[in-house]
């Protein structure tokens, strides 16, 4: 009889990924329904992200981007269906240890240095980066010697990427990372997120800015309400999503017609 336990491989910045992963899906949503008393936050959401590709969820506020990535992450329960992380549930040890977040509210020590956070958030993974290695992709040089409380609103958000990759994830899981983020700190931000997925890792981004889906992401998601309304490439993204921004309800959101996305169908109210 073969052997069920995974064969890992290592990759190019020193942790591994589990052949069970390289062959299947990193992250899934299968059919997942999240109620919250008689709001439906989710309805029927199903989606699968591959080894290496960076998915951009695309949505309004309030059309379920963040509570799908609390689902993934094991923070909430599916009311049904089902969430996986390198196919086992979210809350498996096993799986957290190989994943990094950064959401949109983050708690870390003020009166601590930039360096000293980075040194403490990498105890807690089993196979971290050199924290040099992770203030260089992060771009903290000039900043690893001050204090969080010092830094300005774009500095902290590389302090978050810093954290959220210093235990050299296989997946990482950004909310709206460059909300209130000036435009230069911005594309700075995306040349860390390109340089980060190109060790071959899976990164699941939020967002409702068009133009940081287009030039980050491998396959767009568009979500409204809850339901998947449309997923395709960035280079169709214009025809479904045209201006620069998601909010409200454009029309946009009248003349896409239903996708099937991960088999299955999604609806659109």
């Amino acid at each position: 009889m073969a052997s069920t336990t995974p064969v890992s491989t290592e990759n190019s910045l020193g942790s591994t990924v589990s052949a069970d992963a390289v062959g299947g899906a990193v992250v899934e949503l299968v059919d997942a329904h999240k109620k919250f008393g008689r709001v439906e936050a989710l309805c029927g959401v199903s989606l699968a992200v591959r080894p290496g590709e960076l998915v951009g969820l695309l949505g309004p506020n309030g059309a379920g981007k963040t509570t799908a990535i609390s689902l993934m992450l094991g923070l909430r329960q599916p009311t049904s269906g089902a969430a996986r992380l390198f196919g086992l549930e979210p809350r498996d040890l096993r799986a957290r240890s190989r994943i990094g977040v950064m959401l949109q509210e983050s708690g870390i020590p003020l009166t601590l240095k930039v360096r000293e956070v980075v040194d403490l958030f990498r105890t807690y993974y089993p196979n971290p980066l050199p924290t040099d290695r992770v203030v260089e992709m992060a771009d903290l040089e000039d900043f690893q010697g001050k204090l969080v409380k010092e830094l300005s609103g774009g500095q902290h958000q590389r302090v978050y990427f810093a954290l959220a990759i210093c235990g050299d994830p296989d997946a990482l899981f950004l909310d709206e990372p460059t909300v209130g983020l000036d435009t230069a700190t911005r594309r700075s931000f995306w040349d860390q997120v390109r340089g980060f997925k190109r060790h071959g890792k899976s990164i699941v981004l939020t967002t409702h800015y068009l133009d940081e889906a287009d030039a980050l992401v491998d396959r767009v998601i568009v979500t409204d309400h809850g339901c998947i309304v449309a997923a395709d490439s960035p280079e169709a993204r214009p025809g479904l999503l045209p201006g620069k921004k998601v909010s409200g309800n454009g029309p946009w959101l009248q003349e896409t017609a239903p996708y099937r996305v991960g088999g299955a169908a999604a609806r659109h109210h």
